[in-house]
């Protein structure tokens, strides 16, 4: 049901403000946009083509403009920001959470980014540079600073009191931490355990002191796992030597696991996980030409392969009817494996301790594959061209390349994470062309040999 609502809504809205804004009526326009949550405006720019984005900016009401910029994919985050002068972004950025800040800033010109940085007051300035200094897709880069830290030697009393006076925590508060006079974080309180324990009893007495911290150098991608590993709603981040620097929070990993999930599935493509739906249309072409140059190149690998072969092709006709089925089966068998495997090294499972044992499964799926396949396509093809030596020709490749395919769907990301080349965007092109190259050679290679 929430995604029809989400589906729908973009085009709902988007409906009606081209309506209000073919018949000029811009004060309506303005009302719809007031009543729309800053997610729902963000998704109704991302659903605009570009020319549209600049005209509905103009009537967002500034009040929403750091909210709606929070929720903005980066390309379009990017085409609005441009849009607006040093400032305005200041402006618009005043409360945002330390993350989203430095997120923000991260993919301007140095120029604008520096314009915008002194625009800033010094206590937001101070914050962002801070949380610039730590490597992007890192626990420093994604932290919150908003922790409530407590002394051990305080009571539960003492701390609902000033909790009262407080007023109110920042979002998604499930624990406050515990430092000494070092700030070093020695433990943590829930809530829960807050309100529950007895009021007379220290913070020393109440709090969890075996709490799990984040090293600030630990990769986003290990952060959300943890999340999901142990159901946190926030997690505390610490430096080397102990140190609370800041909190995560389940909001933050909740985007991670996302942006994750659209990487692998847009680098299988070749495309930018950022990219923008609606981007001009020379930007798009110019990113794809690259991902179709590389797909180009391996095509011409596959077709130097045949070349070497063409005697063959040109003796025997349907040779070339059937060369192209076992690379594609292979390619198909490899894909498979290739998934799974990104897969697991995404979630963690696939390390070298079974990364061996994965291997030889994953070779065995492929020769038994490749054995029902093979007696298949033999049989097919030997009673549609009544030549057995054809059909046996086709399995022996069959089989040889659904192996090949196995092994490389394994190994192929393993040694691309080793080299810190990324599976999910190279992968897919170096497996296609080893199945491609692979079927070729074992196809038309035993065909010269036995039929000519």
């Amino acid at each position: 049901m929430s995604e029809i609502y989400e589906q729908d809504l973009p085009q709902q809205k988007l409906k009606q403000v081209r309506d209000a804004l073919d018949s000029g009526m811009f004060i309506h326009v303005r009302r719809i946009l007031q009543s729309m949550e800053p997610s729902d405006v963000a998704l109704l720019f991302e659903s605009t083509p570009t020319k549209g984005r600049t005209v509905l900016w103009q009537l967002v009401d500034p009040d929403q403009h750091g909210e709606i910029l929070e929720e903005l994919s980066e390309d379009v985050k990017d085409s609005i920001i441009r849009l607006m002068d040093p400032e305005l972004v200041a402006a618009a950025t005043e409360g945002m959470d330390t993350d989203d800040l430095a997120n923000l800033l991260r993919g301007l010109p140095d120029s604008v980014y520096q314009e915008i940085l002194a625009q800033m007051d010094a206590q937001d300035r101070h914050r962002v540079e801070a949380a610039l200094s730590f490597p992007e897709e890192t626990a420093g880069a994604i932290m919150n600073t908003d922790t409530v830290s407590l002394r051990p030697d305080v009571t539960v009393d003492v701390i609902l009191r000033y909790l009262r006076l407080k007023g109110e925590l920042p979002e998604a508060t499930d624990h406050l931490y515990v430092v000494n006079k070092r700030d070093e974080l020695i433990g943590q309180v829930a809530l829960a355990t807050l309100v529950t324990a007895n009021p007379s009893a220290t913070i020393e007495e109440v709090m969890d002191k075996d709490a799990e911290k984040i090293p600030v150098e630990m990769d986003e991608t290990e952060v959300a796992q943890m999340f999901e590993r142990y159901n946190w709603v926030s997690a505390p981040v610490v430096d080397d030597s102990g140190i609370l620097l800041g909190r995560i929070t389940i909001d933050d990993v909740v985007d991670i696991i996302r942006e994750d999930a659209e990487h692998s599935m847009m680098s299988m493509a070749g495309l930018d996980d950022e990219e923008d739906t609606f981007a001009p249309v020379l930007k798009s072409t110019k990113r794809r030409t690259v991902w179709l140059g590389i797909n180009l190149l391996t095509a011409l690998m596959a077709a130097f392969v045949s070349n070497l072969f063409e005697d063959t092709l040109a003796q025997m006709a349907t040779l070339a009817v059937l060369m192209t089925i076992v690379p594609s089966m292979g390619g198909i068998a490899g894909s498979q494996t290739l998934t799974l495997v990104i897969r697991g090294m995404a979630l963690g499972h696939i390390g070298e301790s079974n990364s061996r044992w994965l291997l030889g499964k994953e070779a065995l799926i492929g020769l038994l594959n490749g054995l029902i396949w093979a007696l298949l396509i033999a049989a097919v093809v030997a009673v549609w061209k009544q030549d057995i030596r054809v059909g046996a020709v086709i399995a022996f490749a069959m089989l040889v390349n659904m192996v090949c395919a196995g092994a490389s769907g394994v190994l192929i990301p393993l040694l691309m994470k080793r080299l810190n080349i990324d599976p999910a965007l190279a992968g897919g092109v170096v497996l296609t062309t080893i199945t491609d190259v692979v079927g070729l050679f074992a196809f038309l290679g035993v065909a010269t040999w036995l039929l000519l």
